[in-house]
């Protein structure tokens, strides 16, 4: 899957072993799919997941990896995936946008992934079938890219895998979840939240400034294949100015954030936030306590690359310090009944935080 600041590809364990324990769970909600390694590890664990995103490379990877099903689309994937993959290279508007006025990727990559877009754009594919050409073709871009994963900026001198060669390989499409067919929407959060019933919703929303949109506007364009304008080094779509969302903003995150839990139709929620968010764990907490019982599970967290390599000038040169490299990832467990015996098992047992808990807040650091 492709490189995402905001993964929870380390913590889809714990989160698959906690849906696993609570009682009657069938079918989970995941409105902010984004890179779908959630849905995707939800749905081979046998759930029946239902994905949303706002921005379409987001939906389209949810509907690879969750609405797709092997046993529907594999055939058919792999012949077309043989036949793009052995396109000649045909230089268009992917090549100059994103290697010739920016340095993203090589332009004999540039050049490819011009002519197989421009086949898929041919074809009018069924959507799943779309969806996971798509896919494959999102990530063998991502695998020879020249970036340290995000679309801000481009390395100033090539990254040795930008000079390998594209190649497009079938994505890991499942088959069918044990409790039924998944399904992918491009859709508003309170939308799904409002239209949906689910037994689970994992929510893990944006929890700072750094929009999506902006950090990965080339998959956007890539999906949509619509050829925006664009403006600035990064060469952004010109919709990264206007398409904000609610949940990047301090001034809005906490009605966003009351409004989605408000209004979501599940049993139990799974809320992923981070301790650099715009809401303090304390303010999360009494919020949940609203729809039930509170567990909380901490979990220590490699800060993004950013905060590793350090802080530098334009010229090249470091020119300050880092505060720390690692910061806190939390998992709110929100349930109508106590869930003590069932939870028994996650670890170390539930500590009293060095203040004193709230009524129906639990903690489990891990």
């Amino acid at each position: 899957m492709i490189k995402y600041l905001g993964s929870k590809r380390l913590l889809a364990g714990r989160i698959v072993e906690i849906a696993r324990a609570l009682p009657g769970v069938r079918t989970v909600l995941d409105p902010f799919s984004g890179s779908a390694r959630i849905g995707h590890a939800l749905k081979r664990a046998g759930f029946r997941v239902v994905a949303s995103d706002h921005n379409a490379y987001a939906a389209t990877l949810a509907r690879c990896y969750v609405q797709a099903d092997r046993e529907e689309v594999a055939r058919d994937a792999e012949r077309l995936l043989r036949e793009l993959g052995g396109l000649r290279g045909s230089p268009g508007y992917f090549t100059e946008t994103y290697c010739i006025q920016s340095r993203f990727f090589h332009p004999k990559n540039g050049e490819r992934i011009d002519a197989i877009r421009e086949a898929i754009a041919k074809k009018g594919l069924p959507p799943e079938l779309e969806a996971v050409v798509l896919t494959s073709l999102m990530e063998a871009a991502d695998r020879v890219d020249s970036t340290v994963g995000l679309q801000m900026a481009y390395l100033k001198q090539w990254a040795p895998r930008a000079l390998g060669d594209l190649e497009l390989r079938m994505p890991d499409v499942l088959p069918r979840a044990r409790y039924g067919k998944g399904e992918a929407h491009r859709a508003d959060v309170l939308e799904m939240a409002a239209c949906v019933e689910a037994d689970l919703a994992y929510l893990d929303p944006p929890y700072n400034q750094h929009s999506y949109l902006s950090n990965y506007h080339v998959w956007e364009t890539l999906v949509l294949w619509d050829k925006p304008d664009v403006y600035g080094r990064a060469r952004k779509r010109i919709d990264c100015k206007t398409r904000k969302s609610p949940f990047n903003a301090r001034a809005t995150i906490h009605q966003a954030l009351h409004a989605l839990v408000s209004t979501v139709r599940a049993r139990f929620l799974l809320v992923s936030f981070s301790d650099e968010g715009f809401v303090s764990r304390a303010e999360l907490e009494s919020l949940l306590q609203s729809r039930g019982h509170v567990y909380v599970f901490a979990h220590p967290w490699k800060r993004y690359v950013g905060a590793q390599i350090g802080i530098y000038n334009p010229r090249g040169e470091k020119v300050g310090r880092v505060g720390r490299r690692y910061n806190t990832e939390y998992l709110f467990l929100v349930s109508p009944i106590r869930l003590d015996a069932a939870l028994a098992s996650f670890g170390p047992s539930r500590d009293a935080a060095p203040s004193a808990p709230r009524r129906g807040v639990d903690r489990v650091t891990v």
